[in-house]
């Protein structure tokens, strides 16, 4: 143990010493390269002097090169500018010469000219005999003038009379319209009707109000109330139809379809609590009437007993309406009559005739029987039963009151008062009549004799236009013949001299100019010849200064190479020295030199790191294999020293933990805030989508079912397990269900479908997306769920651009990819909506590979030049046959 104590006191004096050896190379190293520094830096600064020269001398030659191509540029200006005025001298010369040999020429030419302006004047002069005195045109141009305005005077007055007319007629089509309107209004029976059926029953208003508001829910129309959709034919009809039918069919409602129905009954009753009666005829059609009664034994009540007709014959309504009406109060089987079927039920022969069966009726027994009838001012109902037991006739008759519901909407006295109005105002407006078309009679005349008389008055006017015309052709022609012979009448002679004179000057000009030519010409090249020289000479001095600064760029990367070196150098020296200063501390500490200082130098002693590590190994090995004393004390040692520091590490992470906790907590809040904010929204688009298809959905934030314990300071780590945290998707698809989250055990692969589109349309507005793809998600729906999800999905993909940002801010394109869609599909026509349409079949191509465009472009040309037709092969097209 002694050896081994020994061994390590050695080993840190040795470590200070190796590590005293590594600072001792790195400082020669450091002093060489100030050295090399140094000596760089002194040989750099004659080149950078050097430079400078060079640099002064290339810039003064410059300044010279510069003043020289300026000389130069002036003189070949200079030579420029007398070589142009050469030039145009000797183009005038030319000019004057072509002018002095035209001179006798142009004096033929002008003889020829007065003679051709003396016979044009002639001509003139003759046209002048064809027009009339001046006086006549001017005198017939004042009658007509006055004659027009006699005539405007009087049209104006026969427009004016005919005004006053028209006046009167509109005033009596405002009379008839208003009167007109009024009646219109009193006649419209139905609407008085429904204002009826709403005070009679509460709640059928608002019924009516909310089927009129969403017609667009069903899939085909939906009529009603029955009472506002009949029309009877007299207010005698109009009792015996308001006796017969009930007055919960009055307020009924028909629809043509169960789903109608079924929507109705739930949106209406369930949902709103509003009391409804709703009646279905399949498809809404009028099925084929089958009388009660013959047509031959009808004749029979016509004609003997004082029957009109069927109880249905009395009304009018849509098909669907009647229908109802014959399978709730069959009006088709009820007869009406008059006062003479009293007198039928005296003589006991009529109820007799109506109980008894038709001949091709196979059933045994008497049949019930219905009618209406009128005596002594007052209306009557008679029915006929049979017993089920005796077969004997029972009959009963109740007195019909006058209609309240289906009575007319007003008093006849004011109908009547308004359709005299009309009538008044019909025959007023036909007594006037006559007066205005014989204003407009007048009128045609006046137009015509005004049309006439200025037609005389542009005659006048034109024949006068003309005259002023001629005097002024005659005047310029006049002109003309003097100029003409003011020409032929110069002196040629006076005008040659003038002539050669001109050309003489201009010849000596042009000799003048060519010599300022020639001598500009010499110091030109002059110029140019000492512009050579300084430009080679710059050329030679910017080579050399290329070269030097070079050389200079080159010693200055040196310098900065031995620089940096320097001082990384320098920094290690440091680092060195106070690794250094630390294990002689720690040497002195574990082995002070003055104390065992002789004993480490001893003979025994390793003198090297290595052979020392050696001989430490060995020394542990013999004392670790000492058997009377296991290494029992060695480990306990060990494992205190590495209890030690495991505690400090355990300490360590305990405090880094409260304060990553720390860090999660305020993370976790801003995120599970923003979180649950998306959610909210995705939440209240998803209901109200899922309202729209008549379903209830919710989505819900699942954080797997665990919550943190703040209480007592501790978190519950599943908290944190954001791995379990997910969107739960809750939907109720039926009135009496609750809210079950969406799982293929408890949906229909339909129900599913619905709620994933109304789940993604919630998500579409919250993030933005080049595009979006779905793939037959309409497949599993029916045709009423398929119609709403297409309209939504429509709707949420043709959002415009909101006002004031850029195009590309939108929401994205929308592909529904599927098989086949549904025919008039709501939303198909929006504009933004593109249908890609894929062909496939024995006429398209089999592979993708075998399209050439190249190929395709060739046939098409030789199809243009050819007129042949396409053919399916690829072959040549074949010529069209013509059909005569």
């Amino acid at each position: 143990l002694e050896r081994i104590e020994l061994l390590r006191k050695k080993r840190a004096w040795l470590i200070f010493d190796a590590k005293r050896l590594e600072a001792l190379e790195v400082k020669e190293e450091r002093a060489n390269l100030k050295n090399q520094l140094k000596e760089a830096q002194k040989q750099i600064k004659p080149v950078k002097e050097k430079h400078a020269q060079m640099e002064g001398e290339v810039s003064k030659i410059k300044s010279r090169y510069t003043s020289l191509e300026n000389k130069v540029k002036k003189d070949r200006k200079t030579y420029e500018d007398c070589e142009t005025k050469t030039q145009t001298f000797q183009d005038n010369i030319e000019n004057t010469l072509a002018e002095f040999q035209s001179i006798d020429a142009h004096q033929r030419r002008a003889e020829r000219e007065v003679q051709a302006e003396r016979k044009r004047l002639e001509e003139i002069q003759a046209e002048g005999a064809s027009f009339p005195p001046m006086d006549e045109v001017e005198d017939s141009l004042r009658k007509a003038q006055s004659e027009l305005r006699e005539t405007k005077s009087k049209l104006d007055a026969a427009k004016r009379r005919a005004g006053s007319v028209q006046d009167k007629i509109d005033a009596e089509k405002q009379k008839e319209d208003e009167a007109s309107q009024k009646l219109a209004r009193l006649n419209d029976e139905k609407s008085l009707r429904r204002q009826r059926l709403f005070g009679m029953f509460q709640g059928l208003k608002d019924a009516f109000e909310w089927i009129d508001q969403n017609r667009k829910m069903f899939r085909r129309p939906i009529h009603g109330p029955i009472g506002t959709e009949v029309q009877p034919k007299s207010a005698l009809t109009a009792a015996y139809l308001e006796h017969h039918v009930s007055s919960n069919t009055w307020r009924s409602f028909v629809v043509e379809c169960p789903e109608d129905y079924k929507l109705l009954y739930r949106e209406v009753r369930e949902k709103k609590g509003i009391p409804i009666n709703i009646i279905t005829v399949p498809q809404g059609r009028l099925k084929p009437v089958t009388r009660m009664y013959s047509d031959c034994k009808m004749d029979v009540l016509r004609r003997e007993h004082g029957f009109f007709g069927y109880l249905d014959e009395t009304f009018t309504a849509p098909d669907p309406i009647m229908q109802a009406l014959i399978n709730n109060h069959n009006v088709d089987k009820v007869i009406v009559g008059g006062e003479e079927v009293q007198k039928a039920l005296d003589r006991k022969d009529l109820i007799e005739l109506l109980s008894t069966r038709e001949a091709h009726d196979k059933k045994s027994g008497k049949v019930s029987s219905c009618f209406f009838y009128t005596h002594n001012r007052s209306s009557y109902r008679y029915t006929s039963q049979p017993s089920r037991f005796s077969g004997e006739i029972g009959t009963s008759s109740d007195e019909v009151q006058p209609a309240r519901l289906l009575k007319p909407g007003c008093d006849p006295n004011i109908k009547e008062e308004l359709s005299e109005i009309i009538k008044k105002a019909k025959e007023t407006i036909e007594n006037l009549l006559p007066a205005i078309q014989e204003g407009q009679i007048e009128m045609d005349e006046w137009h015509k004799h005004g049309q006439h008389v200025s037609v005389k008055l542009k005659d006048s006017k034109r024949l006068k236009q003309e005259w002023t015309q001629y005097k002024a052709k005659l005047r310029n022609q006049k002109e003309k013949l003097a100029e003409a012979e003011e020409d032929a009448a110069k002196d040629n002679e006076r005008e040659k001299v003038q002539m050669v004179n001109k050309i003489k000057k201009l010849v000596e000009n042009s000799i003048k100019e060519s010599e300022s030519a020639a001598k500009a010409h010499n110091e030109c090249m002059k110029s140019t010849h000492a512009l050579t020289g300084v430009k080679m000479t710059e050329d030679g001095l910017s080579d050399n200064l290329r070269k030097l600064g070079d050389l200079l760029q080159e010693r200055m990367s040196e310098t900065a190479e031995l620089e940096s070196r320097f001082k990384q150098t320098d920094k290690l020296y440091t680092t060195i020295k106070d690794s250094l200063k630390k294990l002689r501390d720690d040497a002195q500490a574990i082995a002070p030199q003055n104390e065992w200082g002789d004993r480490l130098q001893e003979d025994d002693m390793p003198e090297d790191l290595d052979g020392l590590e050696d001989a430490l190994d060995e020394a542990e090995n013999k004392v670790n294999s000492i058997t009377d004393n296991p290494h029992v004390t060695r480990q306990y040692e060990e494992r205190k020293v590495e209890i030690e520091r495991c505690r400090e590490q355990l300490e360590n992470m305990n405090q880094s933990q409260g304060m990553k906790n720390s860090q999660l907590k305020q993370k976790l809040g801003a995120w599970q805030s923003k979180l649950i904010n998306i959610q909210q929204d995705v939440n209240g688009k998803f209901s109200e989508y899922m309202k729209e298809v008549g379903c209830a959905g919710e989505i819900r934030l699942y954080t797997g079912g665990e919550t943190s314990n703040y209480e007592n300071g501790e978190e519950n780590q599943e908290h944190y397990n954001f791995k379990d945290w997910g969107i739960e998707i809750l939907v109720k698809f039926r009135e009496a269900s609750k809210l079950q989250v969406l799982s293929a055990q408890t949906h229909s692969g339909g129900e599913r479908s619905v709620s994933t589109i109304m789940y993604l349309m919630g998500l579409q507005n919250l993030m933005k997306s080049p595009f979006r793809c779905v793939d037959e998600i309409n497949q599993g729906l029916d045709e009423r769920n398929e119609r709403l999800v297409f309209k939504r999905i429509v709707k949420n993909s043709t959002i415009p651009t909101e006002p004031g940002k850029s195009l590309d801010d939108h929401c994205g394109q929308y592909f529904l990819i599927t098989p086949k869609l549904l025919p008039n599909l709501d939303g198909m026509e929006n504009e933004n909506i593109t249908v890609l349409f894929v062909f496939s079949g024995p006429e398209n191509f089999a592979d993708c590979l075998d399209w050439n465009v190249d190929k395709f472009i060739a046939e098409k040309k030789r199809v243009l030049l050819t007129g042949g037709d396409w053919r399916s092969d690829g072959g040549t097209p074949k010529r069209k046959r013509r059909s005569r």
